[in-house]
């Protein structure tokens, strides 16, 4: 039996969204040279509950889980779970897509049509679109030092200034509308996944990519085409990656972004696996270079400036060099994952459905 987040009841799933492919094997690439990290510990947030988000507060020593029914606060030496969190403490929904640990301690919560939440201290404030919020679907959040708060929503993005006040609403200036990730590099410039590719912010203008500019991979296995893809309607967006029961292509769409330590920006795509932009152009990484899944749902670096890759088809460790999979086999509870961490001592969480992995030297 694997060990559950102790002090914590199993969370039973009684409505989820549907979700993503969990089957098929993708290229096993050699591991990295030196110690190879492996899984230490497994543990279930319940059979049928998704884990969407993770983040580590480094001040506090903790890990905050974000899942289909609430959020865990877990202690990262202990790994004891602290508090679980719901709509009865102050959470405006218990679907929780995005997770961030601000600066100054504080914890906001992109949910899945209940706005943003922000904890602080033992203080619970809740932002809906009457306050200003984009949209009630809240899928991204990034902090810019100085500047402000960026909320990616399902109706554009929202900035809410470091010094308070009102927040500013960005729509046509994006690709698409539909936001689900958000880097900040060191120059302040913000990039913006979206279902129709990246958007960047420098401040004064927009730039955008997609895959006519390099965005993503060529469909060389020839996966069926997907449109799901909302374009002003929801019902549209069932959060399903699979076209007749298969995996598909739909290389504008991005799942994730991330700004690494040097500055280059990583997207995650649907199908066209994982792009990479060196300030020119964008190159591309996928199964055929050792990338567990050519889907990619998250991404994180570790303190040795690895990249890993969450995808449909298990998590991916890349060094610049060499790549390292886990898989269902290896012990993951599902192939999908769907969020990743790492934190300062070197180790990295991965979510997915029915658990949370830890992994290390």
């Amino acid at each position: 039996m694997k060990p559950v987040f102790r002090g914590a009841a199993i969370l039973l799933l009684t409505a989820a969204l549907a979700a993503c492919s969990e089957g098929g094997q993708g290229q096993q690439a050699a591991a990295p040279a030196g110690p190879s990290p492996k899984i230490l510990e497994t543990f279930e947030v319940g059979q049928e509950v998704y884990v969407r988000a993770l983040a580590v507060d480094p001040g506090a020593d903790a890990l905050w889980v974000g899942t289909s029914l609430g959020v865990h606060e877990i202690d990262l030496k202990t790994r004891e779970v602290k508090k679980t969190y719901t709509r009865g403490d102050g959470l405006a929904n218990e679907y929780v897509f995005a997770i961030l640990v601000d600066g100054a301690g504080d914890k906001w919560f992109g949910t899945n049509g209940g706005g943003v939440s922000r904890l602080r201290g033992a203080e619970w404030k809740t932002w809906f679109p009457m306050h200003g919020l984009a949209d009630y679907w809240v899928y991204a959040l990034a902090e810019d030092p100085g500047a402000g708060l960026w909320i990616g929503t399902w109706a554009g993005v929202n900035r809410l200034p470091a010094e308070g006040g009102k927040f500013e609403t960005y729509h046509d200036e994006l690709v698409n509308e539909w936001v689900y990730g958000i880097g900040v590099d060191s120059r302040h410039r913000v990039w913006f996944g979206t279902e129709g590719g990246i958007s960047m912010y420098d401040g004064g203008r927009w730039r955008e990519w997609t895959h006519e500019q390099g965005l993503g991979a060529p469909n060389r296995d020839n996966l069926p085409l997907s449109r799901n893809t909302g374009l002003g309607t929801r019902s549209r967006h069932d959060l399903s990656v699979l076209v007749d029961g298969q995996a598909s292509y739909n290389p504008n769409y991005v799942f994730c972004v991330h700004v690494d330590k040097g500055d280059r920006v990583w997207a995650g795509t649907w199908g066209g696996g994982v792009s990479r932009f060196d300030g020119q152009r964008w190159s591309n990484l996928t199964t055929a270079d050792g990338l567990a899944g050519n889907i990619v749902f998250a991404m994180a670096e570790d303190a040795h400036g690895a990249l890993w890759f969450g995808t449909d088809q298990g998590l991916s460790r890349y060094d610049g060099k060499a790549w390292q999979s886990f898989r269902r086999a290896d012990g993951l509870p599902g192939d999908a994952v769907y969020a990743v961490a790492a934190t300062p001592d070197g180790e990295v969480w991965a979510g997915m459905r029915g658990g949370v992995v830890r992994i290390g030297d």
